[in-house]
């Protein structure tokens, strides 16, 4: 008992020397979009935890919050770089662990054990947790995501989706690395938010065509958004690592999919709705293929991470 107390103490003051926090919530498995908006009341529970991290601890000082979420290969040493430099700009990070949470390691290959949709309701299950924390001011808080993460930042804003899960949090600003954009819902009715998408020009995994599309359509609907290409520049442009296939990875480069307003995502073949694991399977057979390059530029991966500092100062700081 009494090394437990030892370890118990040691474990409170490295957490207050770090100012961390371990969050835990409830949240759910709705596979797809259509779970979350038709049938949200009846998923699977399930119990999902993040890593809150303060600037500092000043006693109840607020401070705003970045709202972090990986993608298919969950956290990596990229990710956490950005939420450090949130930290030394005096901005609060929430490191969400869908993956970690669920037993998950990877959904490349797949996208079915984790999907945007759990995440995204993960995402509104951390904020509701978060919004009454005594050091977290809700009305700045800004929602960041790298690939399946960049595609639950950019979702988690679409009206019927936000509307089912909770209508009453909003969002500062939403910054995107390299998310899916060829899946474009056929009601352009988002949460209006300052958005930001950066993406390399080579990228296959989530074409950046697509993005670009997705751009001028949210535009032409008087949203504030805008995509960032950078040239020569693969999937993970970011990360600090040589260009590298990964086989069992989808190539989205000619997908184009529509999502109905209930949230089925449809095939491009008979508009059928993708709702499980194997419609998905089946519906992305008629568009993708396997195998797709990743790996960082140098070049790209340092205007990305000014930039990034620049969008969260200007919509969190007021600079």
């Amino acid at each position: 008992m009494k090394k437990l107390q030892v370890f118990i103490s040691f474990f409170v003051v490295f957490n207050l020397f770090f100012c961390q926090e371990k969050i835990t919530f409830t949240s759910a498995n709705p596979f797809s979009f259509r779970d979350i908006i038709k049938n949200l009341d009846n998923q699977t529970t399930q119990e999902v935890s993040g890593i809150l991290t303060l600037p500092k601890v000043i006693d109840n000082e607020k401070f705003p919050l970045i709202i972090g979420v990986a993608g298919s290969l969950d956290w990596g040493e990229h990710h956490h770089k950005y939420l450090e430099k949130y930290r030394d700009m005096g901005i609060a990070t929430f490191q969400l662990n869908s993956f970690t949470s669920r037993g998950i390691k990877s959904t490349v290959g797949t996208q079915t054990k984790v999907t945007t949709a759990m995440i995204i309701l993960d995402v509104y299950k951390a904020f509701e947790a978060l919004e009454n924390h005594p050091n977290i001011d809700k009305d700045k808080v800004a929602l960041t995501g790298w690939s399946l993460g960049g595609a639950v930042t950019l979702f988690s804003g679409w009206t019927p989706i936000k509307n089912a899960i909770n209508s009453n949090l909003n969002f500062s600003a939403k910054l995107a690395f390299y998310p899916p954009c060829f899946a474009i819902p056929n009601s352009i009715d988002f949460e209006s938010v300052p958005t930001h998408i950066l993406i390399g020009n080579l990228d296959t995994w989530t074409p950046s065509l697509a993005c670009q599309e997705l751009e001028k359509i949210m535009q032409d609907n008087g949203y504030d958004f805008n995509v960032t290409v950078y040239q020569d520049s693969y999937h993970s442009f970011d990360r600090d690592s040589d260009i590298s296939i990964i086989e069992n990875a989808y190539s989205f480069s000619d997908c184009r999919l529509k999502i109905r307003d209930d949230g089925a995502v449809l095939m491009n073949f008979l508009n059928i709705p993708m709702t499980t694991p194997f419609l998905q399977k089946v519906g992305l057979s008629f568009c993708a293929e396997r195998g797709t390059k990743i790996g960082g530029n140098k070049i790209s991966r340092d205007a990305a991470f000014i930039f990034a500092q620049d969008f969260m100062s200007k919509h969190l700081l007021n600079k």
